[in-house]
């Protein structure tokens, strides 16, 4: 292939490589069911009190190859089966595949898609919310620890603990349908599985609203985005500890926040002259509020995803193209431009090939930052980008359509692991990539056969988490119809 888009200065094209793979799910198509397993994976997406984060989904493989990703066949028609035990897989597990755990959870849900939340890794536990149930599994073979029952509905769960294992998640005040807001708060000891503070938030009718909220934890500080307005807490005891102003000139509102070990507040600005509008990304510190430096788009464009908060790398669209137009933004310590890259002439497209604003700020999973390094995944595609000269360090692409590439860490000597989704009838790898492209690529995990069907859905449409040398995947939401009913998590492990 002479005109490989994958071929950076010093390497030459990679070679001809064995079929395999994968499609992208964009937003008009979010409700379409894949029919497979057990029943039915469903493809969720937030918007108020049941929300829950869209992605994209796809899928179709066959062998996998430690020479070269696969070239992707035909989409798949998904058939029901039956979701495998741990010990059937156990039994048919393969020489050569990878050790693998599955949680098949019966908690009665209402008969409705139900959003799964964020996946959490504290210590060796994987712990997540589901509808009214916060349930931590061990990560050595996915048994139960502790479950923790909630009394109504979740909202919204930050991406990240805090450095001692405790969370504040936002319930529902009510669990029916309507008159709902989110503006119950539960803190939640991760490590130990105990509830601990409950408090309500406060609503004026002055722009702090709580149909909508988002959250980030930062050190022992939670920020808690209500409509147009914010605030941090305590996440120890749940005492305020500061407004999140709106800023002006440009009345830059909070809109979303990003957490982690640095706490970002995502702010839009102008907005009642949309030829003038930008968005604006601050960093505050989470103990005090103090603003530590502020970054403002140029008009008409703005904040896609935050991709990493230490350093600082965001994704920027413009306001009316969308995703037809963005750019990956490295930002210096001083909050000013250190690099935009535009991945576009290599093919890749933003985060599930959207621009979802209202979703929470952290849910890209086709970029891992690291290293000095962006990892950008895709369909068909993944390749790393040098965030200090915007050039691309490696990269490989399938040569026909195939169903997702996902970076889950960056290695030593510049490399990067990657989970390439599995099919129907073939299961996915864990491999390792670095500079030399295709001829680096080397096996680290080979996923079993026997859950291939089961890999497909959570795959390419849900959770991820890379520990270690082991994988979790879960999907993406639940469906409440016990004749549709699916798995709640699945793991890989040497």
């Amino acid at each position: 292939m002479p005109d490989n888009p994958y071929a950076p200065d010093g390497y030459g094209p990679p070679p001809p490589r064995p079929p395999r793979r994968r499609w992208p799910l964009v937003a008009a198509v979010l409700a379409l069911l894949l029919l497979f397993g057990a029943g039915t994976y469903v493809l969720v997406e937030r918007s108020g009190a049941d929300s829950a984060r869209a992605d994209h989904a796809g899928a179709e493989s066959g062998a996998p190859s430690a020479t070269a990703p696969p070239k992707a066949s035909a989409r798949p028609t998904p058939t029901p089966s039956r979701v495998p035990t741990t010990a059937e897989i156990a039994r048919q597990r393969r020489a050569g595949e990878a050790a693998a755990w599955i949680v098949d959870d019966r908690t009665d849900l209402p008969r409705r898609n139900i959003p799964t939340e964020d996946l959490w890794i504290i210590g060796d536990t994987a712990v997540q919310a589901v509808y009214k149930r916060v349930v931590a599994h061990r990560l050595s073979d996915g048994a139960q620890l502790w479950s923790v029952d909630l009394p109504t509905p979740v909202c919204e769960t930050p991406v990240n603990a805090t450095p001692d294992g405790k969370v504040v998640i936002v319930l529902q005040n009510v669990e029916g349908w309507t008159g709902t807001r989110c503006n119950q708060l539960q803190m939640i000891d991760l490590r130990t599985g105990r509830a601990g503070w409950h408090q309500q938030l406060t609503e004026t009718g002055a722009g702090d609203g709580t149909i909508i909220v988002d959250s980030a934890i930062s050190g022992g500080t939670v920020v808690i985005v209500q409509s147009m307005k914010a605030a941090a807490y305590k996440v120890a005891d749940g005492k305020k500890l500061y407004d999140i102003p709106m800023e002006d000139p440009g009345k830059c509102y909070p809109g979303r926040v990003a957490g982690g070990s640095r706490l970002l507040v995502l702010a839009d600005c102008a907005i009642t002259s949309m030829e003038k509008a930008y968005d604006q990304v601050r960093e505050i510190d989470p103990a005090t509020g103090k603003v530590r430096w502020r970054h403002r788009t140029e008009p008409g464009r703005r904040i896609g995803q935050v991709l990493s908060v230490s350093p600082a790398v965001i994704t920027t669209a413009h306001r009316e193209t969308h995703a037809e137009d963005w750019r990956v933004v490295a930002l210096g310590p001083d909050g000013k431009v250190r690099r935009s890259i535009d991945p576009r002439p290599k093919g890749f497209k933003h985060c599930g090939d959207t621009i979802d604003t209202s979703d929470n700020a952290q849910a890209c999973r086709e970029a891992v930052v690291g290293g000095g390094l962006v990892l950008l995944g895709g369909t068909d595609r993944v390749g790393a980008y040098d965030l200090g000269t915007g050039k691309l360090v490696w990269g490989v692409k399938a040569e026909e359509t195939s169903y997702g590439y996902y970076p889950l860490r960056v290695g030593p000597g510049r490399t990067g692991i990657v989970y390439q989704v599995g099919t129907l009838q073939a299961p996915g790898r864990v491999f390792r990539i670095g500079p030399g492209g295709v001829d680096t690529i080397k096996d680290v995990l080979q996923l079993p056969a026997s859950t291939a069907k089961v890999e497909f859905g959570m795959g390419t449409v849900g959770e991820n988490a890379y520990v270690g040398d082991r994988l979790v995947i879960t999907p993406a939401g639940l469906s409440g119809n016990d004749a549709q009913h699916e798995p709640r998590m699945l793991s890989f492990a040497p």
